[in-house]
């Protein structure tokens, strides 16, 4: 089972923590479970030793006092006033000592500068177990093709509690605006919800992703959650996340990001413009070299005596002259030129997962969600990782734009498989799909079927794919979209 997807990955998690091999169950699922009302030997021990001396007293009392001798009465009154002080000295005791756990866990819990929610993944936790004893090991791969059913494993996850911060932070008037189905709270954009189930089956000891959720002012916003995953199945009824909002992070980096975007513009611009005032400078002696030598040879050819040598010579020169014009756009194109293919092996599954990052954002505004579903064991792929990521971006945004005005679920599926000497990669939408007739073109390059597209992006794909020797075609997708295939090699022959 591969490691959890996050976007703020832990080095301690995986330096630190045991996980399960795929061949086998966590730890927690062994466990035998415990009820509450199990009665431990420890526990007996206490309490016969904290109720039992009491009423022990209080028997020899009574026992004293019946023979009716002042003085044994006297000792017996004695003695039962002495197990009644002890047995009420040891109740406030035990009251004390809980009022002081719970005073303890509330003022850590209420009075915390952080969001803190409780929820119960119980159902979850079970299903998750249910499929790992049914041999699945792979949890994300088995829920990529099947979205539905992990929308309403989604809706089974129960929020039970939270914090006085989350009403304070977020605005709510009263904690009922978060209690119930986290389903309420995430929309069917969400793609870290499965990443859970992959931690819980794998047994990892605490899990960290970011997710955007829904506010109970109708706002998304981009948290961080962490939470410490039970190591008993009984601990999932009372699981404690703690959720930091750093939406205002995520638009500082977005707002830096734009302005790095339009300082790289305006240095093209810049650069552009130095490069046409020199390519004009550079072309336009030899142009008009051409055209006084052109000008020459029609003069010697129209004297009455036509001086055809001198015409030659003059037509020589705008050869010469011709040929500096065409290597002076040879240099500035070579100088434009892309760069080599920097190729090496890399692994195509986290290619797939960094481009994911990348336009995660602009999937979700189209109201998109991606599935991955990735064989185990995939080879790495010798290839030039910029090239294959620019590939994925440009199908995952494709398939975003083409369900933008779908009804129903939006769901992009990400398979790779190994077929043969290559790695077999779908990218398959529930959108409208491609004419058949408009396959055929679809990789030619300024044909697009998107208003105002430029029809560059799936020419892009076709040439680098066919640069890596690989090879790429779209036909329909299982559910009436589109489904986009392309192979690479393992090996270049």
């Amino acid at each position: 089972m591969r490691q959890v997807f996050s976007r703020w990955p832990s080095l301690a998690q995986s330096a630190r923590q045991s996980v399960a091999e795929d061949d086998h169950l966590p730890d927690w699922m062994q466990a035998a479970t415990v009820h509450p009302a199990a009665i431990r030997m420890e526990d007996l021990a206490a309490a016969g030793l904290a109720v039992g001396l009491p009423v022990a007293l209080a028997f020899l009392a009574g026992v004293l006092a019946a023979s009716r001798s002042d003085a044994v009465m006297v000792l017996g009154g004695g003695l039962a006033l002495c197990a009644a002080a002890a047995a009420a000295a040891h109740v406030m005791a035990l009251r004390r000592g809980r009022q002081s756990a719970e005073d303890g866990f509330q003022a850590i819990y209420e009075r915390s500068g952080i969001s803190i929610w409780r929820e119960d993944w119980t159902a979850v936790a079970e299903a998750v177990m249910a499929l790992r004893q049914a041999g699945i090991a792979d949890i994300e791969r088995h829920f990529a093709s099947r979205p539905e059913e992990l929308r309403a494993l989604r809706s089974k996850v129960m929020i039970t509690d939270v914090n006085a911060f989350t009403l304070e932070e977020t605005g709510a008037t009263a904690k009922d605006a978060y209690l119930g189905s986290l389903d309420r709270l995430l929309p069917d954009t969400d793609q870290t919800f499965v990443q859970w189930l992959v931690a819980i089956g794998r047994g990892d000891r605490f899990f960290r992703s970011e997710a955007h959720i829904m506010c109970a002012d109708g706002r998304q916003r981009d948290v961080l959650f962490t939470a410490t995953l039970p190591r008993a199945r009984a601990g999932f009824s009372d699981v404690i996340v703690t959720s930091l909002d750093v939406t205002a992070f995520k638009r500082a980096q977005a707002h830096l990001a734009a302005a790095d975007t339009e300082l790289a513009r305006t240095s093209r611009i810049t650069t552009v413009g130095a490069l046409s005032a020199s390519i004009a400078h550079e072309v336009n002696s030899p142009l008009a070299a051409i055209v006084a030598n052109a000008q020459a040879a029609l003069r010697w050819l129209r004297r009455p005596g036509p001086d055809v040598a001198e015409a030659a010579l003059a037509l020589d020169d705008v050869i010469s002259a011709a040929t500096r014009a065409r290597d002076v756009v040879a240099r500035t194109r070579a100088y434009l030129g892309n760069r080599g293919r920097m190729v090496a092996p890399i692994d195509l599954v986290q290619a797939a997962r960094d481009a994911n990052l990348l336009v995660e954002r602009e999937i979700r505004s189209h109201g998109a969600a991606v599935h991955l579903a990735a064989e185990d064991g995939i080879p790495p792929v010798p290839a030039d990782l910029i090239q294959i990521q620019q590939i994925f971006v440009n199908l995952l945004v494709n398939a975003a734009q083409a369900m933008a005005e779908s009804p129903g679920r939006r769901d992009i599926t990400v398979a790779i498989r190994r077929v043969d000497g290559s790695a077999a990669v779908d990218v398959i939408d529930t959108g409208p799909g491609i004419e058949p007739d408009r396959r055929i073109r679809i990789f030619e390059p300024f044909h697009s079927t998107k208003v105002g597209g430029m029809g560059m992006g799936l020419a892009i794909c076709r040439n680098l794919i066919d640069a890596h020797g690989g090879d790429i075609w779209v036909d329909a997708g299982p559910d009436g979209g589109a489904a986009f295939h392309f192979l690479l090699p393992f090996a270049h022959g």
